[in-house]
């Protein structure tokens, strides 16, 4: 997981392709400037924004950190927003797309930085309560349960039907693997209406493609509502830093027209460039993310893990954690290409129960729907960065809690690891940390 070319952590990519791989590094590290500036190739930040580079938020390329000092801004997490819309004429056809829109004041997403002489749009505040789990054997686990709210306001009162969701940035793994399996092999996993009665109703997420002008699967994102790597990476150039792409051209980010001294401010977009990123520069971005290799397992011949392998399998955590998968033979990604892959993922939609709602749809996906996040690389999660946390929004501080935060689908399951004899539920963690 850390950009180190060790033996677990070497690029995927062919040694001619190295170059790109870490020009692409640098991109992601590169802190962005307001314009005007000196640094013409760096200017164009903001003019609202949650960090001022790609790795401010993916922390060495790992998974972020929840803000602890409610004085402290909240550089990898933020607040998604949209309002209730009709779908979009593009996906009128998708059978129970749910439309929202940007809300009016504040757009999709809430940034709580801004450039000089530009109000900030909000702080984002968290609190918890603790909540007690009795485990077999007479142990007890802890989760806390977290409130959201947007404090400090810089631009009045937010829609009286906005949606708000808590996103912690995720690890950037593995993800050129995710891309090079075949839409087939996901959707062939697709059982909406549980014919098999195992509980389990996996759906597919259907979203636009603005690289490709159609309807495509997603798969990128926690709820599966980006349908490629590079549309996933540029949304995040203009969401998170402000920074214009060739997909999204918007000088001002996601500043709305009525944000008028942010649509006022100058912009980076007005050199060769185009935009503030222009294309071959996206296309490094785009490889560099595509060929983060997983790290390799460990302790895999351990009598302990092997036997936490087998509880994971026989709690059926796999029915959503699905094991492989082989990519498709691609000719012009050879380093994807054609390769059995362990991700634990079927990239497709679950609901997780009430306690993990965030009750804000995207595309197909309701309010207790979520992606399951692969799990590969999950043991050396805290070694990439100390003070990470698990779930879609940093809330469980060990892998038990995240574990016992399942509901909806995957109830039975957490059941099953609740009823396990002590012995037996720390082999199943210890088989989750050699992933």
């Amino acid at each position: 997981m850390m950009m180190r070319l060790s033996r677990s952590t070497r690029p995927t990519c062919h040694l001619n392709k190295r170059l790109e791989f870490k020009l692409g590094n640098g991109l992601l590290k590169k802190i962005w400037v307001f314009s005007p500036a000196s640094t013409l190739a760096s200017d164009g930040l903001g003019p609202l924004y949650n960090a001022r580079s790609c790795q401010r938020c993916h922390i060495k390329d790992g998974r972020g950190v929840v803000p602890e000092d409610p004085d402290y801004r909240a550089a990898s997490m933020f607040l998604r927003i949209s309002i209730p819309a009709d779908p979009p004429d593009d996906l009128q056809a998708v059978s129970d797309y749910i439309g929202t829109a940007p809300d009016p004041l504040y757009g999709s997403q809430l940034q709580d930085f801004s450039r000089p002489g530009v109000p900030a749009e909000y702080r984002l505040q968290i609190s918890y309560t603790e909540r007690a789990i009795a485990l077999a054997g007479d142990e007890v686990a802890t989760l806390r349960v977290p409130t959201y709210q947007a404090g400090a306001l810089g631009y009045g009162p937010l829609h009286a039907q906005a949606m708000l969701s808590p996103r912690l940035a995720p690890a950037m793994i593995g993800l050129g693997f995710l891309e090079a399996i075949s839409a087939a092999d996901i959707l062939a996993n697709v059982d909406e209406t549980d014919q098999n009665a195992d509980g389990i109703s996996g759906r597919a997420n259907l979203t636009w493609s603005r690289e490709f002008n159609q309807i495509m699967l997603g798969r990128f994102g926690l709820k599966a509502g980006m349908p490629t790597l590079h549309q996933q990476s540029a949304a995040a150039f203009s969401g998170d830093i402000g920074i214009s792409t060739p997909l999204f051209p918007a000088a001002a980010g996601d500043c709305t027209p009525q944000q008028s001294a942010c649509r006022n401010s100058p912009h980076g977009d007005g050199d060769l460039r185009g935009t503030e990123i222009d294309q071959a520069n996206m296309d490094l971005v785009t490889f560099y993310a595509r060929n983060l290799a997983v790290p390799a397992r460990r302790d895999i011949a351990s009598p302990e893990v092997l036997r936490g392998k087998e509880l994971f399998y026989t709690s059926g955590c796999t029915s959503c954690h699905t094991p492989k998968f082989v990519t498709q033979r691609l000719s012009d990604r050879p380093e994807n290409s054609f390769q059995l892959i362990w991700p634990y993922s079927d990239l497709l939609l679950h609901d997780m129960g009430e306690g993990l709602a965030d009750n804000r749809p995207e595309g197909r996906a309701t309010g207790r729907e979520w992606r399951p996040p692969p799990l590969w690389g999950l043991g050396l999660t805290k070694q990439v960065n100390p003070n990470a946390s698990y779930l879609h929004d940093g809330r469980a501080r060990t892998l038990l809690e995240a574990v016992l935060w399942h509901g909806g689908e995957a109830e039975a399951s957490r059941d099953r690891v609740i009823s396990l004899p002590p012995t037996d539920r720390a082999a199943l963690l210890r088989f989750l940390e050699s992933l």
